[in-house]
């Protein structure tokens, strides 16, 4: 007759069919990067290349050899920034940290012989970890969100990556503009400065007013020259972020920036949509979520530090062969828990926290972003509509004069050098309203800091 199987037996059983069932992760065919391009390109509106192979290394070389535009540099930076490379390497270790959190510890074999007396004892075992099996489903959930939490991180990195390639291309090509224009200053300056000089000897201009004309013109070297290092610094700061070197150094930049949208544009729900996006704020609830099934791990096993089970056996001469299990527990007499409980409370309520606070600044960053896009634009606007046309027209008028003998040539020159001026100031509002563009875009879908860089 066939005894029934006890409730607690079967109950145990299905915990571990169960738990045996939920540890079958096993390692993706990329490490999950077309997941982190996915979300990379959902948040930068164009495809988001990851992966680093021989073709990526042909398009790259393609992209370089035409004057680059802000998506061709976003795209380089994706596929040659060695940084984001070394992140995506990390998320690799997540996934194996996933992998292993769903499989059981090995089992243990122990093995004892004893002879004395004409009698040979042998001792025979074998053991697993109960607790590790037990607990395998719960570890498992809370290593999987660690590897989401962990590709989460990868495209917010992927993202920043492309706002700061952006902000810095838009520097630099606006460094290279002005730097065009303060040679054009320059040359202006000189010719001035040499006509003083000349209408000085011949007793036609005051000392004073020949020294003032050739001040401005030492002014205007030292200005052309910082105007050439700020080329060159912002040209580096690029070249850092797309990861070139040797020959991809010969890369070219457009003449001039980018034209300013015909509107501005319209965002509504702004903070709603950061906060159902913004890749900072879905990393501080994956971390809060984790940390609260962690949580309930400690409590389960709050108690129970090891718990081996196995099956033994013993056979001594002469005598039948004994079989058997034995189960080792450790005992709570001096740690009952109480400490790891409580850390994982504080730790919880630690991610709460946080994920409130970037929450709170999510929406200020947004507002903010989003204010100073409206202002710069206006301002940009203004230059282009009314500030630079209005110096034209001036200058327009003041060579009519000119070409009347109606006006001197220093007072051409001199008109030259300030639409110049308004020409440069023109420069340094557009590139301000495309830095303040991106970091629209950044604290929309990323979240970081989104104050406007700009030249100094």
């Amino acid at each position: 007759m066939t005894s029934p199987v006890r409730p607690g037996l079967r109950r145990l059983a299905v915990a571990a069919s169960a738990a045996l069932l939920a540890g079958c992760a096993s390692f993706s065919q990329d490490g999950d990067v077309n997941d982190v391009a996915r979300m990379t390109q959902e948040r930068i509106a164009q495809p988001a290349p990851l992966k680093r192979d021989q073709d990526s290394r042909e398009e790259v070389a393609a992209l370089l050899s035409k004057p680059l535009s802000p998506d061709a540099v976003v795209r380089i930076a994706l596929l040659n920034n060695q940084g984001l490379q070394a992140t995506l390497a990390e998320l690799a270790v997540a996934e194996a940290d996933f992998v292993q959190a769903g499989r059981l510890p090995n089992p243990g074999i122990s093995f004892g012989r004893v002879r004395g007396g004409g009698e040979t004892e042998i001792d025979r075992g074998l053991s697993f970890n109960l607790a590790a099996l037990l607990t395998l489903p719960v570890r498992t959930r809370i290593e999987g969100r660690r590897f989401e939490q962990a590709k989460l991180q990868a495209a917010m990195q992927a993202v920043t990556l492309a706002a700061d390639t952006h902000k810095a291309y838009y520097v630099a090509v606006a460094a290279a503009q002005a730097s065009t224009f303060a040679d054009k200053v320059r040359g202006s300056a000189e010719a001035a400065a040499e006509l003083a000089a000349r209408m000085r000897a011949t007793g036609n201009w005051s000392a004073l007013d020949a020294a003032r004309e050739r001040a401005f013109y030492q002014d205007v070297v030292t200005q052309q020259a910082q105007a050439h290092l700020q080329a060159t610094t912002t040209r580096e700061e690029l070249v850092r972020l797309l990861g070139l070197w040797g020959p991809e150094l010969a890369f070219t930049l457009p003449a001039r920036l980018p034209d300013l949208p015909a509107q501005p544009r319209a965002v509504e729900n702004a903070e709603a949509d950061a906060l159902s996006q913004r890749l900072d704020v879905l990393i501080a609830r994956q971390d809060a979520q984790a940390t609260a099934q962690a949580l309930g791990l400690t409590k389960a096993t709050g108690f129970i530090n090891v718990l081996d089970a196995g099956y033994a056996n013993k056979s001594t001469t002469g005598m039948p062969r004994q079989n058997g299990y034995q189960v080792s527990l450790e005992l709570p007499l001096f740690d009952w828990g109480g400490a790891r409980v409580a850390r994982a409370q504080a730790s919880y309520m630690q991610a709460v926290h946080r994920t409130g606070d970037i929450a709170v600044k999510a929406r200020s960053e947004v507002r903010q972003a989003y204010t100073t896009y409206r202002t710069t634009y206006d301002i940009a606007r203004h230059y282009r509509d009314e500030v630079v046309p209005l110096r034209k027209q001036i200058a327009d008028e003041v060579l009519l004069r000119y070409n009347g003998m109606l006006a001197s040539t220093f007072e051409l020159l001199a008109e030259s050098r300030e639409q110049l001026t308004s020409v440069n100031a023109a420069i340094a509002a557009q590139r301000d309203f495309w830095i303040a563009d991106t970091n629209l875009q950044s604290a929309m879908n990323a979240g970081g800091n989104t104050e406007s860089r700009t030249a100094q």
